[in-house]
């Protein structure tokens, strides 16, 4: 229904609109009915199957938290033992020729209570590096980092928090850019404009109230425009960028 809708305004299906960059599977996918992943995995080929079937333009990813399953060697990178009974597996779920480039999701505030924000840091670190890693070495697929957020209802919260937090994940992904690495990208939970509050969460902002974000935010694409030349186009972006 999706892919063949075709757009009221241009007449172009969804499957041949050049403006879209990619699809995602499902948000989050889970099956804690069957730990092993192997339900999960069977559904993730079929569907990547069939959404190729009907639209070869577009890249595909799942949309997964990134977690390892019981089975993984990296299953200690988990933030808990929990991690690795909910029937997903970043490596295997990913390794699928259907998947074009892989998803992970860097939520510590809901993975850890009981953690420091120093600590939380660290241990993003560890888990973008790891992804990372598995990217590079065995799956050889490029790696979006398609949903980070840091939660403002955290007992010690401070708003410069957010900048070291976000400044940590997009270091470390330019840094993988910068030396042709599979890190290539992040995407912010959530960036809101004015008159939609309603629909925010506690990891939400309006990008331009908080300067400090904004200008990070702005620093990271043009950095990785650079790394690809994209900056001395002309346009926007290089407005942008000047």
């Amino acid at each position: 229904t999706v892919l063949t809708r075709k757009n009221t305004i241009t007449g172009i299906e969804y499957r041949n609109d050049p403006t879209i960059f990619a699809w995602e599977l499902i948000n989050e996918p889970r099956c804690m009915s069957d730990p092993s992943g192997d339900t999960l995995q069977e559904w993730i080929e079929e569907m990547t199957g069939f959404i190729k079937s009907i639209d070869k333009n577009h890249l595909l990813t799942i949309g997964l938290e990134g977690f390892y399953g019981p089975k993984s060697p990296k299953s200690a990178v988990n933030p808990g033992e929990w991690a690795s009974t909910l029937g997903s597996d970043f490596v295997r779920n990913s390794n699928i020729t259907n998947v074009d480039f892989t998803s992970v999701h860097i939520y510590p505030d809901h993975w850890f209570h009981d953690l420091g924000f120093e600590e939380k840091q660290r241990y993003v670190s560890k888990w973008v590096r790891s992804h990372i890693e598995d990217c590079d070495k065995e799956l050889k697929k490029p790696v979006m980092f398609t949903e980070y957020g840091l939660s403002n209802q955290n007992k010690d919260f401070q708003a410069s928090q957010r900048e070291q937090f976000y400044r940590t994940i997009l270091d470390i992904i330019y840094k993988s850019a910068k030396k042709k690495g599979s890190g290539v990208g992040a995407l912010v939970w959530q960036f809101l404009v004015e008159g939609i509050e309603e629909y925010n969460d506690d990891f939400g902002l309006v990008p331009w109230e908080t300067p400090s974000i904004h200008k990070l935010t702005i620093q990271q694409s043009c950095r990785l425009a650079r790394i690809q030349g994209l900056n001395q186009q002309t346009g926007n972006l290089k407005q942008l960028c000047s």
